[in-house]
C-alpha cells in the first residue's frame, strides 16, 4: 500500500520533471460560492492533467531492464497522454487502450506523443480484458490509472504542493474538492494531507450518474455504475471506485460531491472568464462543487483541484456560448 515515504519519494523523482501548479483565486468566484475558493491549476500540468505526475513516478520506478520492453496503460486520454510521453521521456514502447468515443484531441495527442493507440467501445468491451492479453505477448507493463501504488504515490505529490502552498494562504480546516474518476489523485492527496495537513480533508467530486465514490461512501461498499458512457466529463468516467483507492478516501475523506454536466460546463466558463483557466467538463466538476453546493461545505474557503484541460474545441465553445462568465 501507499504511505508517505512513497509519496516524498515520488514527489523526488518528479523534481525536474513536473511542474509546480499554482493555486489561483479570484473575488468573482469568491463572491458566486460565499467563501475563499482556491483553484489548484493541475490543468497547466504537462500533458494538461495531473495525470502526468503519477505516469512519471510509476514509469520512473520501474526496473530498467523491465521499463525497456515497453508500457502498458488503458484511459480515457489523460493517464493516455501522461504515460505516452513519461515513456517517451524514458525512451521505451508505450501502447494505450482508449475508448472509442474519447475527445478526438486526447486521441490525436496521445498518438503525437509517439504512443501506440488502440480503441475500444467502453459500452461493450472491458478495457481490462483488452490490456491484459496485449500486455503479455509483448513483455508490456501494465500501469493502471489509480489502482498502482506508483501512480498513487506521484498524484500525491500535488498534496504536498497543496498543503504548503495552503500554509502560504493561512488556510485551515478546508476541504479539498477533488475530481474524482477512479480515485487515484484523491487517496494520493488524501495521505499527503494527512502528513503535511491534517486539517484539510479531502472530497470527491463526479458527475450524477457517475458518483460511484459518493454512493460508495455513503454505503460502506464499493459501488458500482450502471453504465460507462453519456456524460461529457469522459475524463472521470470509470466503472466503480479503485480497489486500494475506496478504503483510504473512507478513512481520510468527507462525503461524496455530485453535479450535472451543466454545473460542470458552467464551470468551465466561469474558470474561463475569471481566471482565464481551460478546463475540461470532467477538470471543472470540483469547482463546479464548490461554485453551485456551498451548502456542502463548511469554513471559509475551499480548495478545488482543476484536474485537465484537454477539451475539444467545439465543447470549450459552447460551455462559453451556453453560459458566459459562470456565475
Amino acid at each position: 500500500m501507499v504511505d508517505i515515504s512513497m509519496i516524498r519519494a515520488a514527489a523526488t523523482r518528479l523534481i525536474g520533471h513536473a511542474r509546480l501548479t499554482p493555486m489561483l483565486q479570484s473575488p468573482f468566484l469568491d463572491r458566486i460560492a460565499g467563501r475563499r475558493v482556491y483553484v489548484k491549476a493541475e490543468c497547466l500540468q504537462h500533458t494538461g492533467s495531473f495525470k502526468y505526475r503519477g505516469a512519471w513516478a510509476a514509469v520512473s520506478a520501474l526496473d530498467p531492464a523491465i521499463r525497456t520492453r515497453g508500457v502498458l496503460a488503458f484511459s480515457s486520454g489523460n493517464h493516455a497522454q501522461g504515460i505516452a510521453l513519461a515513456a517517451s521521456q524514458h525512451q521505451v514502447p508505450a501502447v494505450i487502450v482508449m475508448p472509442s468515443d474519447a475527445p478526438a484531441v486526447k486521441i490525436e495527442n496521445t498518438r503525437a506523443l509517439g504512443a501506440e493507440v488502440v480503441l475500444y467501445d467502453r459500452e461493450r468491451e472491458d478495457r481490462d480484458a483488452i490490456a491484459a492479453p496485449l500486455a503479455e505477448a509483448r513483455g508490456l507493463t501494465l500501469i493502471k490509472p489509480y489502482d498502482d501504488p506508483e501512480v498513487i504515490a506521484g498524484q500525491g505529490s500535488t498534496g504536498l504542493e497543496i498543503a504548503f502552498q495552503a500554509r502560504c494562504e493561512r488556510i485551515r480546516n478546508a476541504d479539498v474538492a477533488i475530481c474524482s474518476g477512479g480515485g487515484g489523485l484523491a487517496t494520493g492527496v488524501a495521505l499527503a494531507l494527512e502528513a503535511d495537513a491534517p486539517d484539510l480533508r479531502v472530497r470527491t467530486a463526479e458527475p450524477a450518474g457517475f458518483d460511484d465514490f459518493a454512493r460508495s461512501l455513503a454505503s460502506g461498499q464499493r459501488e458500482r455504475n450502471p453504465r460507462m458512457g453519456g456524460s461529457v466529463c469522459d475524463a472521470i468516467l470509470t466503472p466503480a471506485p479503485g480497489m486500494l483507492t475506496l478504503p483510504v478516501i473512507s478513512r481520510l475523506g468527507g462525503p461524496g460531491l455530485v453535479v450535472t454536466d451543466e454545473e460542470a460546463m458552467r464551470a468551465m466558463a466561469a474558470a474561463f472568464s475569471r481566471l482565464r483557466l481551460v478546463l475540461e467538463p470532467g477538470g471543472a466538476v470540483a469547482l463546479a462543487a464548490a461554485l453551485y453546493h456551498p451548502d456542502e461545505f463548511q469554513g471559509d474557503a475551499v480548495i478545488c483541484i482543476a484536474t485537465g484541460g484537454n477539451v475539444d474545441s467545439a465543447v470549450f465553445a459552447e460551455a462559453i456560448s451556453r453560459f458566459g462568465d459562470g456565475s
